[in-house]
């Protein structure tokens, strides 16, 4: 019989919730699905000894990652996270919001670019129709064990990741890297967004040895139960 899954947490992922989980001084951040670098700043803030490693295989994002991300603890890697290496096909996302204001459009002066995937659309679609999904780019892709096997960053303190739907292939490619990683975080949706996206229940069938810390409406923070005390 399966573990009731607890109930969705009122409290956001933040930077003192990180601190009292990783501790003080942790080293090596991964961060999947970057964009913009909207939570890179938030993972520098909160921890100065860390490194960062963050991925974006959007062009239109890394363009913009460059232009707001400029600590030197971080590295930007233009590729994608998946379950094979080489070429894949990426769905670009577009459109606006029909309330976007005036800052919104500022922000995102090529489109909405949040919304990509190695993964094709699906319910996406029926529930944000405003976002587009109206062609695809050929990207890098490296699974993450290849990625840290050619790398070697060590341990890994931290992993966060926002693969719109591509959470299988993460985990797929990159079982023995989520082996050494003391903590996951991880955007999980019950409806299907893109096809083949997993649960909840089904992502944590895959990865047996992380157990839930806090549950989101669509994440979820884990430990690697093989590291870390409950």
């Amino acid at each position: 019989m399966s573990t009731p899954l607890p109930p969705i947490s009122p409290e956001p992922i933040n930077g003192p919730l990180l601190q009292r989980l990783l501790g003080p001084s942790p080293q090596v951040i991964l961060e999947l699905g970057a964009n913009h670098g909207m939570h890179t700043g938030l993972l520098t803030r909160t921890f100065p000894t860390a490194r960062v490693h963050a991925f974006e295989p959007d062009p239109r994002a890394a363009e913009a990652f460059r232009n707001q991300i400029t600590d030197r603890r971080v590295t930007l890697h233009e590729l994608a996270i998946g379950a094979t290496n080489g070429k894949a096909e990426f769905h670009v996302s577009s459109g606006l919001p029909p309330d976007a204001d005036a800052h919104l459009k500022a922000e995102y002066p090529k489109g909405w670019d949040q919304s990509g995937s190695l993964r094709t659309p699906k319910t996406h679609k029926e529930k944000w129709p405003w976002c587009k999904f109206q062609r695809t780019i050929r990207v890098d892709v490296r699974t993450l064990d290849t990625w840290t096997g050619k790398h070697e960053p060590g341990p890994i303190d931290f992993i966060w990741a926002d693969t719109q739907g591509a959470e299988a292939d993460l985990v797929a490619g990159g079982r023995q890297t989520l082996a050494r990683t003391r903590y996951f975080y991880t955007e999980c949706f019950d409806d299907e967004l893109y096809e083949g996206a997993p649960t909840l229940t089904a992502l944590l069938a895959m990865i047996p040895e992380f157990a839930i810390v806090k549950r989101y409406e669509s994440d979820v923070l884990l430990r690697n139960t093989a590291l870390t005390a409950g």
